[in-house]
């Protein structure tokens, strides 16, 4: 048996910046125009109006400030309202591939490595731009690394169980190494048009290398154990897929076939889970609250971070142990613990122990604790 650790890790941040100032402003402008289209239906009582969203509205219900995008003009036009991106052809490299490629290359470049030293590439995100080939094959192709690839989806917590897989793979023998990446375009399946939700994701890309600690050439984070949990909820739901020109409406513009969730009962729901099983993990490896230093939380609402960082802690947390990027990069599904981590670990002291946790769709979460070798 082999000891794996994070030796590794890389953010693709897009160029394109979308504050909350023109989110709003976009919104409102549609919100104006579906009202003056039903002005009839709304004075007879047959349908709502559609409220104005604000910056206020947006910051007290998630914390997040502005969110980066791979195309904006599309979000911000009140006649469009989603991303548009261009269509490639079959024979050049996919958008998530070029954005994993870059997160990618940062890790190599951070344990000093390349990807001759690479045996498998993991590509773990919420949403894949095709069913096949893997977007994995093809990053691992862009790379030059031979061996194997695949792709894996758990919705939020998929760079968790993906480093599991990974890292599993390591301790068994299997491979000496592999790359986790999270190409993940939240922007195309999140509902623009809906007041409730129109704020919360944002595009990037991370990617994380895994590797026997032995092999590790500067500092790095050897991973003490990973933990995963699912529990079946359809609170978030997207129902689009291949299916859809088989059914009868399937190929219509419905609601379900975008990011949708109960977010009261996800709140309810998931916050539980979550600290429990973090709990529980930290029990089973003998890791009491005061022993860590560091807790990289999935991104996606500042208020549920604060409750389970309070709740592991036992307290609440001081500035730097629980850190956000929400703010900044709003929620990026499987990638924002990582960016978290990659943005806010460098610090650690040699023995610092910390732990990874993502958790979402599914339900899911999973969990990695680490201690730093500097």
């Amino acid at each position: 048996m082999y000891t794996p650790a994070i030796t590794g890790t890389g953010v693709y941040t897009p160029e394109h910046v979308i504050t909350n100032a023109e989110l709003v402003e976009a919104f409102n402008a549609y919100a104006d125009k579906m009202n003056a289209q039903n002005a009839d239906a709304i004075a007879a009582g047959e349908m709502e109006p559609m409220d104005h969203s604000s910056e206020e509205f947006i910051v007290k219900a998630s914390g997040i400030e502005r969110r980066f995008v791979m195309d904006k003009t599309g979000v911000l036009d009140p006649d469009v309202m989603h991303p548009l991106l261009r269509q490639r052809s079959d024979d050049e490299p996919g958008i998530m591939t070029e954005m994993a490629v870059d997160a990618a290359k940062k890790a190599l470049a951070q344990a000093g490595k390349t990807a001759a030293d690479v045996d498998a590439v993991i590509c773990a995100a919420s949403n894949l731009e095709r069913a096949y080939p893997a977007v994995a094959i093809e990053i691992q192709q862009a790379l030059g690394i031979e061996g194997f690839a695949f792709d894996m989806n758990v919705a939020c917590s998929s760079a968790t169980f993906g480093i599991q897989a990974a890292a599993d793979m390591v301790r068994s023998g299997s491979i000496r190494s592999a790359l986790v990446v999270n190409p993940e375009i939240c922007s195309a399946h999140l509902e623009w048009r809906d007041r409730d939700c129109h704020f919360i994701f944002g595009d990037v890309a991370t990617a994380t290398l895994i590797e026997r600690i032995e092999d590790a050439k500067g500092p790095h984070f050897e991973i003490l154990s990973t933990r995963c949990a699912t529990q079946f909820s359809n609170n978030i739901r997207n129902n689009n897929g291949f299916l859809r020109r088989s059914r009868p409406d399937g190929v219509k513009d419905r609601r379900d076939m975008q990011f949708m969730q109960n977010g009261r009962k996800v709140f309810k729901e998931v916050l539980p889970m979550v600290s429990q099983h973090i709990a529980e993990h930290m029990g089973d490896n003998d890791v009491a609250n005061t022993d860590l230093k560091r807790i990289w939380l999935h991104q996606a609402n500042k208020t549920m971070n604060d409750f389970i960082g309070k709740k592991v802690l036992g307290r609440t947390p001081e500035d730097g142990e629980q850190p956000n990027i929400l703010q900044d990069y709003a929620n990026t599904s499987s990638a924002g613990s990582i960016i978290a981590f990659s943005q806010n670990s460098d610090d650690l002291d040699e023995g610092d122990i910390g732990l990874i946790c993502s958790f979402g769709a599914g339900y899911s979460v999973g969990s990695v604790i680490l201690r730093r070798h500097a």
